[in-house]
């Protein structure tokens, strides 16, 4: 076991329903700042939104619960999530 402060995660979450023209990109940015994350949330030409967020992996399942619960703009009909070491590329988290 390490003591490492070092465990920033990075979590991609590509979230499909209606999502993209509701404002869902900006109130995920506003989650993600408030939960300390940086990253990006994107429009994909399919309709779905990916949500890129580092940082700690608690804060990271807490963007996560909140991507998939009801009180996100427009309407969420599923998550698909996938887990990996942080980049370390972004600063901030923008609307992409």
């Amino acid at each position: 076991m390490s003591s490492s402060t070092d465990s920033a995660v990075r979590l991609t979450a590509w979230v499909q329903g209606e999502v993209q023209g509701v404002g869902f990109r900006w109130w995920t940015r506003s989650r993600a700042l408030e939960l300390g994350l940086v990253g990006q949330a994107r429009n994909l030409t399919d309709g779905r939104v990916a949500v890129t967020a580092e940082g700690d992996r608690g804060a990271c399942e807490r963007l996560l619960d909140l991507l998939k619960g009801d009180a996100t703009p427009g309407r969420v009909t599923s998550v698909t999530e996938s887990w990996g070491a942080a980049s370390g590329t972004f600063s901030g988290f923008v609307e992409a």
